[in-house]
């Protein structure tokens, strides 16, 4: 039954984004076989990204969640996609009431029996859940319900991206074929991990342990007697949503200093502990009247290991420190920039990222211009965007934009800077140059004194003629195999060309004909393989007006 459905939907899929898919073929191949690839402007993107919108939100919540996970993906798609899937909001209307019933007193019972009071409205609802309001020992709670019979639609559609994925790379070049493949199985745990109520309830008892004594923020604790894997039971805190500035500011609430507070304790879960909710949209955050922050759905969370925290800080640090061959390093560990890429040439798209997007000084850009700009780079040159990373990236963006809801003079560099120094961040990264700089010149003083007797036996061996030089050459580009390829194809034209003269002076036309076919593919071949390769090593037309220009775009 599954299976059937699965066809059903790979069929109503495979229809919506076929005149999409086309138009990517056409772009690699203006005649889909043959062709010069074709140059499609920003307004092109930009109206594609709106049909694949309007297209995700009619195939349903699966999908919706899809074009979440798209837009954190600038690896895959244009920075004109990235911008418009952004606006994508988990937000359909509830299942009715009776369904959702179903469902509640499967897993905890009937209602009546496990609940002092329960509202029927539903206060929000998503594609793979709803959330209502009741009572429990005179409480009051927010109760989550997933969505009826969500799990064979899942079941079903992930099936469809499985077997959807083959056909996909037909479409796009070799540079996003990995990341593809790397987004296919990012979904499939990622929408399952959001299904499972009971990792949402590990994951939010570990957060809210982690800010226990701090009281600058609200984390709601679980009802472990009302919770299970298909409904989470938490208790149930009021506050105005955080981008209600006007409210905020009758209630006397100081914005810059929520603001501040929001990126900090991002900065903590993160760079300190690890273990980070990964949904920071205004619809998820709230502040309660005496400006504590309130964080809610925990669904999307995810962990930072410590190799990656430890990257992440060189990577602020490196920023905060004007230094781009420790931004280039920092990218190269943590595996998003090749180690084969031209060092020349990504400085000099760092640096004309980082001087656009500041002011006179450093520490007046914002971080989300910065990756802006890194996200245009990343779909020009083929980086890859490791799967943990994904998560961090949509929440430095989103927590950005919060925080310049907030105050629009926010500073999210000076703070971050300001935290990674009291954290002593900073200094540890010094304390660590230095060592590595000592170790360094102990090792060229040691090696230093081995030169001279290696040198004064090379003179020895020369003199006496006695000295043999073994020379490799190394082709790492392929330059000997396309020479090669070039003789002998031109070798084969010649022939093909001189059998296609002499059969048609014997008259042999259909012998001439095969002749001429022949020579007509070596001429295409050899044609080909004269065209230069687009690489990562073509130094780009990057300057500030193109910068600023799809800043405004």
């Amino acid at each position: 039954m599954l299976t059937l459905r699965a066809y059903r939907r790979f069929v109503v899929v495979a229809w919506q984004f076929l005149p999409l898919l086309l138009a990517y073929a056409r772009d690699r191949r203006r005649f889909l076989v043959v062709g010069r690839p074709r140059h499609v402007s920003s307004e092109v993107h930009r109206a594609r990204a709106e049909r694949l919108l309007e297209s995700l939100l009619t195939l349903g919540p699966t999908f919706i969640k899809l074009g979440q996970l798209l837009s954190t993906r600038p690896d895959i798609l244009p920075p004109e996609y990235v911008g418009v899937l952004s606006a994508l909001q988990d937000e359909v209307p509830p299942a009715p009431w009776p369904e959702a019933k179903v469902v509640l007193e499967e897993e905890l019972g009937p209602l009546e029996e496990r609940f002092e009071s329960f509202d029927t409205e539903a206060i929000s609802g998503a594609s793979l859940g709803q959330v209502y309001t009741a009572r429990v020992d005179e409480t009051d709670v927010a109760v989550k319900i997933r969505r009826p019979n969500i799990e064979t639609l899942v079941e079903a559609d992930l099936r469809v991206v499985h077997w959807s994925l083959p056909i996909l790379m037909l479409f796009v070049g070799e540079a996003r074929a990995f990341s593809l493949e790397n987004l296919a199985d990012e979904f499939a745990k990622t929408i399952r991990e959001e299904m499972d109520y009971e990792r949402e309830a590990t994951m939010l008892r570990e957060i809210r342990g982690n800010f226990a004594d701090d009281d600058r923020f609200l984390i709601p604790a679980v009802i472990e007697s009302h919770s299970s894997s298909r409904v989470l039971t938490m208790e149930y805190a009021a506050g105005t949503k955080i981008n209600d500035v006007e409210t905020l500011d009758e209630r006397g609430i100081d914005r810059r200093r929520i603001a501040e507070n929001l990126e900090r304790s991002y900065l903590q879960m993160i760079i300190d502990d690890g273990v980070f909710h990964a949904d920071p949209h205004p619809g998820n955050l709230a502040v309660t009247d005496d400006g504590r922050i309130i964080f809610y759905d925990f669904g999307m969370s995810g962990r930072v290991d410590a190799f990656v925290q430890e990257k992440i800080v060189d990577f602020y640090v490196a920023i905060a420190n004007q230094d781009i061959d420790a931004i280039l390093d920092a990218l190269i560990e943590i595996g998003t920039l090749s180690p084969d890429a031209d060092r020349a040439v990504m400085a000099d798209v760092m640096e004309l990222a980082i001087a656009d997007a500041r002011g006179e000084d450093i520490e007046q850009y914002r971080v989300q211009q910065i990756v802006g700009q890194i996200e245009d780079s990343i779909y020009e040159f083929p980086f890859r965007l490791p799967a943990n990373l994904a998560l961090v990236l949509r929440v430095a963006t989103v927590v950005e934009g919060v925080c310049v809801t907030l105050d629009p003079d926010f500073d999210f560099i000076a703070t971050a800077t300001a935290y990674l120094t009291e954290e002593g961040y900073r200094e540890e990264s010094i304390r660590q140059f230095l060592e590595e700089s000592s170790a360094n010149l102990g090792e060229s003083l040691t090696a230093a004194t081995r030169i001279t007797p290696k040198a004064e036996r090379t003179l020895d061996r020369l003199e006496r003629e006695d000295l043999y030089v073994r020379i490799g050459v190394e082709d790492s580009n392929g330059v000997f195999d396309k020479l090669a390829k070039r003789l002998v194809y031109g070798m084969l034209l010649t022939m093909g060309l001189f059998s296609t003269g002499v059969l048609y002076a014997l008259e042999a036309p259909d012998a001439s004909v095969i002749a001429a076919v022949f020579s007509a593919l070596l001429t295409i071949q050899l044609f080909r393989s004269f065209r230069a390769p687009r690489s990562i090593r073509t130094k780009p037309q990057f300057t500030r007006q193109n910068l600023r220009r799809r800043d405004r775009e």
